[in-house]
């Protein structure tokens, strides 16, 4: 199936979905049939925090016409904080939208999770990812801790690169969710994460990857 995905936000995050998707597929003996259209990251942002849905998703019906017209069959957001109005963007879209969100659902249900702690923007952490994941309690970082989380992880994915700095502010918050909350799990509800929580990294706690999730199932639909 030839795979459409709208990206750039941030660009970490976009890198990070190409070469995985590429390795699966490699791995897999398949060629990989994929088009990118780019999105705005401050645009998207802007968008977010306002809540102003109509706005993104007139970009995202855009993005996804041009697409189309290069012979894409489904489409994917390659960003967590792009999702806040994925259901309206899966019901107006004419071609299959692959959602991030229902990805973690399955994880959740899988690994039979009953409270998790979040690490990513705002907006994400504040509403407990978008009050989408109701079958399990969601913990965001305390107030200091939370504004903290989200300017690192916003400077880290304009720049497209992470600083110690930054590493040690994620750390610190993840540590607190499992040890003064109880978290059993946190989640990267942020992509641009990856940049962090790469395979050979040792956070010291129990992780549920959500870019890594959403790119195993868009290379799913690529087989297809």
């Amino acid at each position: 199936m030839n795979i459409g995905m709208i990206v750039g936000i941030g660009p970490a995050a976009t890198d990070y979905y190409y070469r995985a998707i590429i390795r699966k597929m490699t791995e897999a003996g398949q060629d990989l049939n994929m088009m990118m259209a780019h999105a705005d990251t401050p645009t998207l942002l802007r968008n977010q925090s306002t809540n102003n849905v109509q706005s993104q998703l007139d970009i995202y019906m855009r993005l996804t016409e041009r697409l189309m017209k290069a012979g894409v069959e489904a489409v994917a957001v390659t960003s967590i904080a792009g999702h806040f109005c994925i259901d309206e963007f899966a019901a107006s879209s004419p071609i299959p939208v692959i959602d991030m969100i229902d990805c973690i659902k399955q994880e959740i249900s899988y690994q039979k999770l009953k409270r998790v702690g979040l690490l990513g923007t705002r907006v994400v952490m504040e509403t407990g990812f978008y009050s989408k994941l109701n079958s399990v309690e969601v913990v965001a970082p305390e107030t200091e801790q939370l504004n903290a989380v989200h300017e690192a992880y916003i400077t880290m994915a304009a720049a497209g690169a992470v600083t110690e700095q930054q590493i040690e502010v994620f750390q610190s918050a993840g540590k607190a969710l499992v040890e003064k909350q109880n978290c059993e799990s946190i989640i990267l509800a942020g992509t641009d994460l990856a940049l962090v929580y790469t395979d050979d990294f040792d956070a010291g706690f129990c992780i549920l990857d959500c870019a890594k999730l959403h790119a195993h199932e868009i290379v799913k639909w690529a087989q297809r």
